[in-house]
């Protein structure tokens, strides 16, 4: 129904943002919605997900970020939810890789992602996902600044909004809280790659 769309970030949580276009307020399920700023404009790719009791629009980078979430999706077993924790990683090349190289260690680092689950990942998306250039990002070192607790705080609660356990999220924090980022974005995508080792 909807392919993307473009307004103002006018609320940013731990599990989503509101993106205002012509007066009207869309909460939006991203990965990690901190990557974002408040009263930014931005182009944000949806899919609209209708189940008996709710009707939910998810929101992606690009169309390559899209076109994953709808192949992950296609997996028994892989719902929304999962499937956005697996792509809250802004480096999807490490997915790619896993899927490619059938490492099944590596899937089963996202939350709600077991054994079985991961075999069926690789199994159904082995030949029908390929790596391209737009899908990798690298951790922006220009973000880094004087600690804000409540930064970090944010990025952990973007974390357990992910499905992580606090007790993941505990053993990972001393880690985070020296990276001294001044966006909550960092902590997110630092965080995945240490939860994903």
């Amino acid at each position: 129904m909807y392919e993307y769309l473009t307004g103002q970030v006018t609320v940013i949580k731990p599990e989503y943002l509101v993106l205002e276009l012509g007066g009207v307020g869309y909460r939006l399920l991203v990965g990690n919605p901190f990557k974002y700023q408040l009263q930014q404009t931005a182009t944000i790719y949806v899919q609209q997900v209708i189940r008996e009791s709710e009707q939910v629009l998810y929101g992606f980078v690009d169309e390559a970020e899209k076109s994953l979430f709808e192949r992950l999706t296609s997996v028994s077993g892989i719902g929304p939810k999962s499937a956005m924790a697996i792509l809250a990683a802004d480096d999807h090349s490490g997915l790619l890789n896993a899927i490619a190289n059938e490492d099944v260690k590596f899937l089963t680092k996202f939350p709600g992602v077991g054994k079985k689950t991961a075999q069926q990942i690789i199994l159904d998306l082995k030949d029908k996902i390929k790596i391209t250039p737009e899908m990798t990002t690298d951790l922006n070192q220009d973000l880094f600044a004087p600690t804000n607790d409540q930064t970090l705080q944010d990025g952990l609660a973007a974390l357990q909004a992910l499905g992580y356990s606090a007790r993941e999220l505990q053993r990972i924090e001393p880690k985070l809280a020296l990276l001294n980022a001044k966006t909550p974005d960092v902590y997110v995508r630092e965080g995945l790659r240490l939860l994903s080792k």
